[in-house]
């Protein structure tokens, strides 16, 4: 190897010189690899050093690259464990991983309600002291922006459930394991790879946002915020100064609004960090809550074209076909005039156009004043029925009525429901529809069910020709199927 080649090597992140066999931190004892695909082990090695992977009484040999990379794939299996994974190198060079179940893997990600840790959740008290079970692995990815894509994620790697290691873990994700693992009687290792107050670009690879050119308002949105950049950093120094002083008056701490912090909100940076590492690793699918943080009025338009890029690109990346997506449409929240939480649903309803997705309605489940519900474990099993019926091919209702279209019928206008079987309304009379004629101004409007149908009118629309239903921030609804799932909120404005 000549001297330039040499120095490059020895720059690029995760190589190694001195021969020395070496695995990525999501590898570790006590993970699950997805079961019925190929188990996928890579790392680094000397350049051309020789490297064999022993597992479940198989063993393949390769070579490392010029770089010193190497990747091996080992045949699928069914599930079952624990096992022993052996990795050799040089002489006397061998890492053993060691309790290693072969299993379901999910990767949980999104923002602040993904991450929400367990020992928040209002059942926290009740099932903290029961969550010890060997078969649910649990793996956290740490924080990390980057600029470029990394090759191994930031984590100390896999640990079985237990009171300790779940209290700090994404209780959504958590109660999501449980259910699958006691349903489907199989080992399940959940990902936790999420940051709070994110944006939906930043988890989007870089390349896949610029690729569509509708998207090009987030790029002029981030563009805005870094000009910004240096009066908001003078404003941190001049908060700060405020806190110090009246800590030392003994008065209340000042309050201000917030600021996003730049590396977190900027497109790609939280793909490059946190999801690239993963996709070499096989996967059952993925289940995201997010959306939150892109209800603002000029992010809120663009987010179904955002999410639906997200999705497929995710999909392209690891490379296994249209896995499972099983997303969370955000619940219902006061916030301000300055977003618009409806919007921001109906974008997520849309995104259901893609193949193999499934969106958990949690309207009836949120806070109005608190943007962080304490219910995860009820979000969690109608993400587990959505898995159930998708990934599994479990007959069972996993979502609630689902707006199809609507058709105007004189003084009055029908809505037509999927998955609409028992429809009803809680409580009485259906709330939250209001209805538009051509001028495509909205009224309140009575509304009745019938059969799989709502019929609505309204005294100051003579011919409604539109219908939309929870449309507000946070909104009265209680229309729900006989299985006691919501309906989404919706509108048939194209």
């Amino acid at each position: 190897m000549n001297l330039r080649l040499l120095l490059l090597f020895a720059l690029l992140p995760g190589t190694t010189l001195s021969g020395e066999v070496t695995l990525p931190k999501i590898l570790t004892s006590h993970m699950v690899v997805q079961r019925d695909l190929p188990v996928h082990i890579w790392g680094n090695a000397g350049p051309g050093e020789d490297v064999s992977v022993s597992f479940r009484g198989e063993t393949r040999s390769t070579k490392a690259g010029q770089l010193g990379r190497w990747s091996v794939y080992l045949a699928p299996g069914a599930a079952g464990g624990p096992f022993q994974l052996i990795v050799k190198g040089a002489p006397a060079q061998s890492i053993t991983l060691d309790d290693v179940l072969v299993g379901d893997v999910w990767l949980a990600s999104g923002q602040s309600n993904m991450e929400f840790e367990m020992r928040k959740a209002a059942t926290a008290a009740a099932d903290l002291p029961h969550a010890a079970n060997p078969r649910i692995r649990l793996l956290t990815v740490k924080k990390q922006a980057s600029e470029y894509a990394k090759d191994d994620a930031d984590t100390d790697g896999w640990v079985a459930s237990s009171p300790d290691t779940a209290k700090e873990f994404s209780a959504v994700a958590w109660y999501f394991a449980r259910e699958i693992e006691q349903r489907e009687h199989v080992p399940v290792g959940v990902i936790d790879s999420t940051w709070g107050g994110t944006l939906g670009e930043s988890w989007t690879r870089l390349t896949a946002l610029g690729e569509d050119a509708a998207l090009a308002p987030l790029f002029a949105s981030r563009g805005k915020m870094t000009d910004r950049h240096e009066s908001a950093l003078l404003e941190d120094k001049d908060r700060q100064r405020q806190r110090d002083e009246a800590k030392a008056q003994g008065k209340p701490e000042p309050q201000f609004p917030w600021n996003p912090p730049l590396a977190t909100w900027a497109p790609g940076l939280l793909y490059n960090g946190m999801i690239a590492p993963l996709t070499p690793f096989p996967i059952r699918g993925v289940i995201w809550y997010q959306g939150e943080s892109n209800s603002a009025l000029e992010r809120a338009p663009l987010y179904n074209r955002l999410f639906r890029t997200l999705i497929e690109d995710w999909r392209r990346q690891w490379g296994e076909g249209d896995f499972p997506f099983l997303y969370v449409q955000i619940s219902d929240y006061k916030s301000t005039p300055a977003e618009d939480w409806a919007v921001l649903r109906e974008q997520q309803r849309k995104t259901l156009a893609l193949r193999n997705t499934a969106m958990a309605v949690t309207i009836d489940i949120g806070n109005p004043d608190n943007v962080h519900p304490t219910n995860k474990v009820d979000v969690a099993l109608r993400l587990a029925r959505a898995a159930r019926a998708l990934s599994y091919g479990e007959a069972v209702e996993y979502t609630g009525p689902t707006f199809r279209q609507s058709t105007p019928e004189g003084s009055a206008i029908r809505a037509w429901f999927d998955h609409a079987k028992g429809l009803t309304a809680k409580g009485g009379e259906v709330t939250g529809f209001e209805v538009a004629g051509a001028d495509g101004k909205f009224f309140p409007a009575t509304a009745k069910v019938e059969g799989a149908t709502v019929v609505a009118t309204s005294p100051s629309v003579a011919e409604p020709v539109l219908v939309r239903y929870g449309w507000a921030n946070s909104p009265q609804c209680n229309l729900f199927d006989g299985e006691g799932l919501p309906a989404s909120p919706f509108t048939s404005v194209p």
